[in-house]
């Protein structure tokens, strides 16, 4: 990942590859210099945005104009990126704006951006140089990610600043983290390993760690997790973090994430086309263990307990088939009619064990359905659960830049999932997919406890993105809802 410093030299006079400022649109006329250039359009003599006109600059969101400086200043090269219309650009504006920045400005070794809002900035460049080389033997011959970002402040040593700068350099370090994760291939990322990575990672970062493998799970009950996993080679794991800071906490939250290494569906196997998308399957799990790491780092006054459930989704001989009965953790009764709908099966002995901690609110996410992208699209996800919580789950999402929608669980979903055979059927009697992300949001509500405030986060579109990459948002894993859940966290912390 990119290094995060601040510097409070004239941008005009830094020795950087580029130096970044903001550009306006305007709805009807030429674009303006955000706040940050005025000193570079000085020693271009007032002609910056002029020139910058003249290459076609238009302020739009995300839009990177390029101008070698020719000596004017010490860097080489000048760069603009469109902020969008002034009165509508906000924090995700800038976010978008510095990610593609930093992407365009790949090659070069050293970045400085004067652009406004700090933290967003800083973020936005982080979370935008990310590359995900492992497996590619002609990385060498890319152009080199950025490998410094200099933000540019009137005060280097303000105590405000180096904590906005902080806060942003562990959200990108745990979305590093969890973006390698989802993006490393089924075969080299299966339950155990997955497990191991996410345990070293969170000893290091100071957190408490438990690991249960399969005999644990076989003692302890965890039906729905075994079930998933029966069809493996490599056995399930599920893994507990917790972190708990100095002093009283003012609350006690778990997380749970969904954490399916790669999904074949099972013996109801899915298509093959698209199939590889499913090493992304753990995505939820790997955003929950990122949050963790920048909980850790970030140390806010709250406790934080999180559950991770890891299996392996294959076919076989020994795989669990449409027509079990499987009794979960918490003992309930659960008629299978679709190995395919295994996630849910996991989280919901997650989610059990996890209300026994007695958190005072539980957020869980999970690529959970297909549904949820033929409702929202591929970026915005589905929240589900407690209604107090939907507002607050959505306000956190819009304040990070990862936009989610409150959604419904209405009786009628509840008498679809009736079992002739089960106290509750895994899916929709008759395999009825109406409503299909309300189904899934509703199977996991039966295992909450009463009294805890609850949200279910689907995010099967946001947290992998197959085709396309924009602002700070690369191709492939995108660490969504990792921010979400450290905003949550936070808010939480200091509101109650």
């Amino acid at each position: 990942m990119s290094s995060l410093a601040l510097a409070d030299t004239n941008p005009a006079s830094l020795s950087a590859d580029a130096v970044v400022v903001g550009l306006y649109q305007s709805a009807d006329g030429a674009p303006t210099l955000a706040p940050g250039a005025a000193e570079l359009d000085a020693a271009f003599e007032h002609r910056l945005i002029d020139t910058l006109v003249l290459l076609g600059a238009t302020g739009a969101v995300g839009e990177v104009t390029r101008l070698a400086s020719l000596g004017t200043v010490p860097a080489p090269l000048v760069a603009a990126v469109g902020l969008g219309i002034r009165e509508a650009a906000d924090d995700e504006s800038v976010r978008r704006a510095a990610g593609a920045a930093v992407r365009a400005l790949a090659g070069s070794a050293t970045v400085a951006l004067a652009l406004p809002a700090l933290r967003p900035a800083a973020e936005g460049a982080a979370l935008g140089g990310y590359r995900f080389t492992r497996y590619r033997a002609g990385a060498a011959t890319d152009r080199a990610p950025v490998t410094k970002i200099q933000l540019v402040v009137p005060d280097a040593k303000d105590k405000a600043a180096k904590a906005e700068l902080k806060r942003a350099a562990a959200l990108a370090d745990a979305a590093t983290f969890t973006r390698d994760c989802v993006n490393t291939p089924g075969n080299d990322l299966r339950p155990p390993a997955f497990a191991d990575a996410v345990s070293k990672a969170a000893t290091k970062a100071g957190l408490a760690v438990e690991v249960l493998d399969e005999k644990a799970l076989r003692k302890g009950g965890y039906g729905g997790i075994l079930a998933v996993g029966l069809g493996s080679a490599q056995p399930p794991r599920l893994v507990r973090l917790a972190y708990s800071p100095r002093g009283k906490a003012t609350a006690k939250i778990a997380l749970v994430g969904k954490g399916i290494t790669f999904d074949t569906g099972g013996l109801s196997i899915k298509p093959a086309k698209g199939m590889w998308e499913m090493k992304s399957d753990m995505a939820g799990a790997a955003a929950v263990a990122g949050a963790m790491l920048a909980i850790a780092a970030l140390k806010p006054k709250v406790e934080v307990v999180a559950y991770l459930p890891m299996a392996e989704n294959m076919p076989s001989g020994s795989a669990y088939r449409p027509g079990d009965v499987v009794t979960m953790y918490s003992g309930t009764k659960v008629e299978v009619l679709n190995t395919d709908a295994e996630g849910r099966m996991v989280l919901a002995d997650a989610i059990a064990r996890a209300c026994e901690d007695g958190p005072d609110y539980l957020f869980e996410t999970s690529t959970l359905t297909g549904g949820q992208v033929t409702s929202l699209g591929n970026r915005i996800g589905g929240v589900m659960g407690s209604e107090s919580l939907h507002e607050r789950v959505r306000a956190a999402g819009d304040r990070v830049g990862e936009p989610m929608w409150p959604m419904p669980l209405p009786e009628e979903i509840a008498k679809l999932m009736t079992s002739d055979v089960a106290d509750l059927s895994q899916v929709a009697s008759g395999m009825d997919r109406s409503g299909h992300m309300l189904q899934g949001g509703y199977f996991l509500s039966r295992f909450v406890a009463d009294g805890v405030d609850w949200a279910h986060l689907d995010v099967a579109g946001p947290a992998y993105h197959e085709s396309e990459e924009y602002g700070y948002l690369p191709k492939g894993a995108t660490a969504v809802p990792l921010r979400t859940l450290v905003e949550l966290v936070v808010d939480v912390a200091d509101n109650g």
